[in-house]
């Protein structure tokens, strides 16, 4: 079966899967966060799923945000089991764990919000390339020019966020038996919308192989930044650098233009 042929059908799933979440999950990161039974601890009670955060001040949404990016760092580099509340609210500069406690009900909830605050945008990102791709029958040169755009756009977003891609990677590998449900329904949005994303690009692949392409593809981006610590050591040049950067974002888009079939002819 020809991608072409299958295109209507992936994009019908695709949206499926995307929409793995209700309005009241998304709702439910946060203060509360997703119901994973299972993963319930004895001590946690049934938490409220509306969050209304434009009713928050200034200052506790900055507060917030500090918060979440300290927990960002601390979670993709220890993982879930090796964190406590204690080191994110010394680290945060929070005069207690009571003010932490004040924004997120526990350890877990504040996971969620962490993880879910770095997959969102990246989500939306992809659904947008997906519904304003140019047509397959385009010029080779206006859907280059397409992917670039996003790939700049997305790399970008993952220089001012450079440990999200090891908290996902984290949180596939080693924190799933924590969340073992809430996991899935954080990360499955983001497979939906890359595999819509692909369909629509008019690459000449089959429809069985798209997954891989994807995951491809995932790992030439997301892989670059997961792996910095081991880059730092067999790379002469700080990977994370800006020379470092500009080099591999050149190499993301050759290669991805090579795999989507819009890289110029040689």
């Amino acid at each position: 079966m020809g991608l072409r042929s299958a295109q209507g059908g992936i994009q019908a799933a695709s949206r499926q899967r995307a929409s793995v979440l209700s309005p009241a999950a998304w709702e439910a990161w946060g203060r509360g966060s997703l119901d994973t039974k299972g993963d319930r601890t004895a001590d946690e009670s049934e938490r409220p799923i509306a969050r209304d955060r434009s009713a928050l001040p200034h200052e506790a949404v900055s507060t917030r945000a500090h918060i979440l990016d300290t927990a960002e760092r601390h979670f993709a580099e220890h993982g879930f089991a090796g964190v406590s509340m204690r080191n994110i609210a010394m680290d945060a500069g929070l005069k207690n764990q009571a003010s932490l406690y004040h924004h997120f009900r526990d350890k877990r909830a504040l996971y969620e919000a962490a993880l879910a605050r770095g997959v969102e945008p990246i989500i939306a990102l992809l659904v947008e390339s997906s519904q304003g791709a140019p047509p397959a029958a385009a010029a080779a040169a206006a859907r280059r020019h397409a992917v670039d755009a996003i790939l700049d756009r997305l790399l970008d977003y993952l220089i001012e966020h450079p440990h999200l891609p090891r908290l996902i990677q984290r949180a596939a590998l080693d924190d799933s038996r924590h969340l073992r449900d809430a996991i899935p329904q954080l990360l499955a949005p983001i497979y939906a919308a890359g595999l819509s994303a692909l369909a629509g690009t008019g690459a000449r692949w089959e429809v069985n192989d798209l997954p891989h392409l994807a995951f491809g593809i995932y790992h030439l981006i997301f892989g670059y930044f997961a792996n910095a610590p081991l880059l730092e050591v067999v790379l002469p040049a700080d990977p994370r650098g800006a020379e470092g950067v500009a080099r591999q974002r050149r190499f993301v888009k050759a290669a991805v233009a090579q795999l989507l079939g819009v890289a110029p002819e040689i």
